[in-house]
């Protein structure tokens, strides 16, 4: 069998799949400690889950090149959570093999601009396509497509309930990614923030966050029953089902509009102590964010202004595979 043989997931994720507005990304470093982002996930052509990430900042594909065991969280409920419309969705937690796509960075951006605008387009609402054909260091995409190895649900989103699992037939092949760009990765697009209480405390009012940490080699998000904050981080009660997995972990708090029109985001990273559903982190630093709040002419001049230090990467990271800037072109009716 085949990554691209139809595979039939269970019914209840696969709804969730599709209507989705966001999940949870994980990844891991160099060394082995998860990463966890919120993304738009898209369902892609050949039995995958896709994500993308910008061009201009492709640390999210690079750490699935190098180590392609990732996961995804679908974790969210309601208008300001996956925006799925559903009514009491699951909770839903894909754990599978990555293959990173850039070899065309023109086809990657084309489809993010179609697929993109079409899911998640109300931030771009009423701008004029002179202006969006301008954004390409934002649209200008890497892909990340996953093949599901291992599906676990908790139904209608009850984490105290045990939740179902799903595991991928024998004998799946997972494609390669394309191969690593040429020449040494640009630098950091910034310092990281030199205190996380800060951004702990702006994450108070982002409910309950996704704690990923890493068992049997893989990267493990979980949508927390309660966290409450201590002097050194959190302490967290997991979802049932779920036992602690000492060492290193991500905390992920995040919240967004229906349309993605506008998104808060705290990533802090820590190491964890444990037992049974009960684990103990102590943070030890925050990762830059990029949330786009308050209202509309405040959410444009932090997007246009990230832009202008995007957009000098966006040459420089075409360049490393050997392609040009790709175009952003107006889908096809």
């Amino acid at each position: 069998m085949t990554a691209s043989a139809p595979i039939t997931w269970p019914r209840e994720a696969a709804e969730l799949f599709g209507r989705a507005m966001v999940c949870e990304y994980a990844s891991l470093t160099r060394v082995g400690r998860p990463v966890t982002w919120p993304v738009t996930p898209y369902i892609g052509a050949a039995g995958t889950l896709d994500v993308s990430t910008g061009l201009t900042y492709p640390g999210k594909a690079e750490r699935a090149r190098r180590d392609p065991r990732v996961a995804l969280l679908f974790s969210s409920a309601g208008a300001e959570g996956t925006g799925s419309g559903l009514d009491r969705p699951p909770i839903v937690l894909v754990q599978g093999r990555a293959a990173v796509r850039d070899a065309d960075l023109q086809a990657g951006t084309d489809r993010y601009v179609r697929e993109s605008l079409a899911k998640t387009g109300a931030g771009f609402a009423g701008m004029p396509w002179f202006l969006v054909k301008r954004l390409g260091w934002y649209f200008a995409r890497i892909w990340v497509e996953v093949t599901p190895e291992r599906i676990v649900w908790w139904p209608e989103g009850d984490l105290s309930g045990t939740p179902e699992v799903w595991t991928a037939p024998g004998g799946l092949a997972v494609p390669a990614s394309d191969p690593a760009p040429a020449g040494p990765r640009l630098p950091g697009r910034s310092a990281p923030p030199p205190d996380w209480r800060l951004f702990a405390d702006r994450a108070a009012r982002l409910g309950e966050p996704v704690v990923t940490m890493v068992a049997g080699g893989m990267p493990l998000p979980v949508r927390v029953r309660s966290a409450a904050r201590t002097e050194a981080g959190f302490d967290l009660r997991l979802p049932a089902g779920v036992e602690a997995a000492p060492g290193p972990v991500c905390l992920t708090f995040h919240r967004h509009g229906p349309g993605m029109e506008w998104q808060e985001n705290v990533v802090l990273v820590g190491t964890a102590t444990g037992a049974d559903d009960r684990l103990s982190v102590r943070v030890e630093r925050a990762l830059n964010d990029w949330s786009l709040s308050g209202d509309r002419r405040e959410r444009i001049r932090s997007f246009l202004g990230q832009g202008r230090m995007l957009r000098k990467r966006l040459k420089a990271e075409a360049a490393r595979r050997g392609q040009p800037v790709p175009r952003v072109r107006r889908p096809h009716p």
